[in-house]
C-alpha cells in the first residue's frame, strides 16, 4: 500500500561548546493525525522505547513533536528511523516490525533516504518483485550479504553460507527450500544436521534413535512450521515431500529433484562433507551452513566445513557468503551484545 507522506520538520543541533550538552535534535509530523501517532509510539510508548534502547537515544514527546537526545549520528539516524515508521502507520505496527526497522537501520549500509532501508533488499527472488513464497509475507533479504545469499542460492547449485548464529543463514535456506517447492521446482526438501554432542552423550537422552536425535533438529522443524504452518507442514511429512535426518543416514542415497539443507555443517568431518555433497542428483539444489567459530568435533578432528572453504572455492557453480555481526537478524540487542563480546575479546588479547 502506498504510504501517505507526511511533513516532518527537523531541526538539527547547533555548533556548541564542547563543554555544554549537545542541543537535541527537535522533529515535528504535520498535519497532526493522532491515529498515525499513537500507531507510530505504540501503547505506552513502547515502539519509542524500543527506538531509545537499539539507537541508544532518549526521545521525549509533545503531540506531534520529538525531541531527541543523544550523540549527534545517533538522533539524526533516529529522526530519519521515525519518519520512515511514520510512514507505514497507517496501521498498527507490531513489535516485530519495529524491531526488524531497528535491525535495518543499525546495519552499515541503511539508506539515508527517508521511508526505506536499503533498496537493493527488496524484490530478491524469481520473478524480481514476486517475494518469497511462503506465508510469511514479509520475508526479504534485510542486509546485503543476506540478499546476495539468497540470489546465489538461486543462481548455484550449491551455496556455503558462513558466519555466526541469528545471520539468517538457516532460516534463509529453508524458506528458499519451501520457495523452490511451492514453485514446483523441486519434488521434495531434505533437511539434514550432523548429530554431534556437545558436552552430553546421545545415550544419555531418552527414547528410541529419532527420539534421541529430534533435539538436534528441532530448529528446522522450528523453521518450517514458521514459513508453512503446523498443518501444512505435517501434511508434507505424511506425504514424504518433507523430511528430516540426520547426516549419518544419508550415506548411499541419491537425492534427484531435492532441496537439500546441510545445517550445522561446521561438525562434519572432511569424509562426512564429501558423502554428503555427492548425495546431489539431478536437478536438485544443495545449502551449506555453519559457524566455523562453534565446532563441537574433538580438537583432534577437522571441520569438513572448513577444508570445503579451500577444496571448492574455484569451482564453478558454487557459490560461497560470509556473513558478519553486522548481518545478524535478531532482537536488535543481540547485534550490541556480540559487538560487545568481541570488542572484550580483542582488549583480552591484547592485555
Amino acid at each position: 500500500m502506498q504510504s501517505i507522506p507526511c511533513t516532518a520538520k527537523i531541526i538539527l543541533s547547533k555548533q556548541h561548546s564542547p563543554t555544554l550538552k549537545p542541543t537535541p535534535l527537535e522533529i515535528s509530523f504535520t498535519p497532526t493525525d493522532n491515529q498515525r501517532l499513537a500507531n507510530l509510539c505504540g501503547a505506552l510508548d513502547e515502539n519509542l522505547k524500543q527506538v531509545e534502547t537499539a539507537l541508544d537515544v532518549t526521545i521525549s514527546r509533545r503531540g506531534e513533536h520529538f525531541s531527541l537526545s543523544g550523540k549527534s549520528g545517533q538522533t539524526k539516524l533516529a529522526a530519519k528511523v521515525l519518519r520512515n515508521f511514520y510512514n507505514q502507520s497507517q496501521h498498527h505496527l507490531s513489535l516485530e516490525h519495529i524491531q526488524l526497522g531497528l535491525i535495518e537501520a543499525m546495519n552499515p549500509h541503511y539508506t539515508a533516504e527517508d521511508n526505506s532501508v536499503a533498496t537493493d533488499c527488496v524484490g530478491i527472488t524469481q520473478p524480481a518483485t514476486s517475494g518469497l513464497l511462503t506465508r510469511r509475507s514479509n520475508l526479504y533479504g534485510r542486509t546485503p550479504r543476506q540478499v546476495q545469499y539468497l540470489q546465489q542460492i538461486q543462481e548455484h547449485d550449491i551455496t556455503f553460507a558462513i558466519g555466526p548464529a541469528g545471520t539468517g543463514k538457516t532460516y534463509l535456506a529453508v524458506a528458499s527450500a519451501v520457495d523452490a517447492l511451492e514453485r514446483g521446482l523441486v519434488s521434495r526438501l531434505i533437511l539434514v544436521r550432523p548429530a554431534v554432542e556437545a558436552g552430553e552423550r546421545l545415550g544419555f537422552l531418552p527414547g528410541d534413535m529419532t527420539q534421541k536425535v529430534d533435539p538436534y533438529l528441532r530448529p528446522l522443524y522450528d523453521a518450517l512450521y514458521d514459513l508453512m504452518g503446523f498443518d501444512k507442514t505435517t501434511k508434507h511429512f505424511e506425504r514424504n515431500t518433507i523430511e528430516i535426518a540426520p547426516l549419518a543416514f544419508m550415506r548411499g542415497r541419491t537425492l534427484n529433484q531435492s532441496f537439500i539443507i546441510l545445517d550445522e555443517a561446521q561438525n562434519t568431518t572432511p569424509e562426512q562433507m564429501k558423502m554428503f555433497l555427492t548425495r546431489m542428483g539431478l536437478g536438485s539444489k544443495a545449502v551449506i551452513t555453519g559457524d566455523v567459530t562453534q565446532i563441537d568435533l574433538p580438537k583432534h578432528q577437522k571441520s569438513g566445513l572448513i577444508e570445503a572453504q579451500h577444496i571448492l572455492k574455484d569451482i564453478r557453480g558454487i557459490a560461497f557468503t560470509h556473513f558478519l555481526s553486522e548481518d545478524v537478524v535478531r532482537h536488535p540487542l543481540v547485534q550490541r551484545i556480540v559487538t560487545a563480546y568481541e570488542k572484550h575479546d580483542k582488549q583480552t588479547r591484547q592485555s
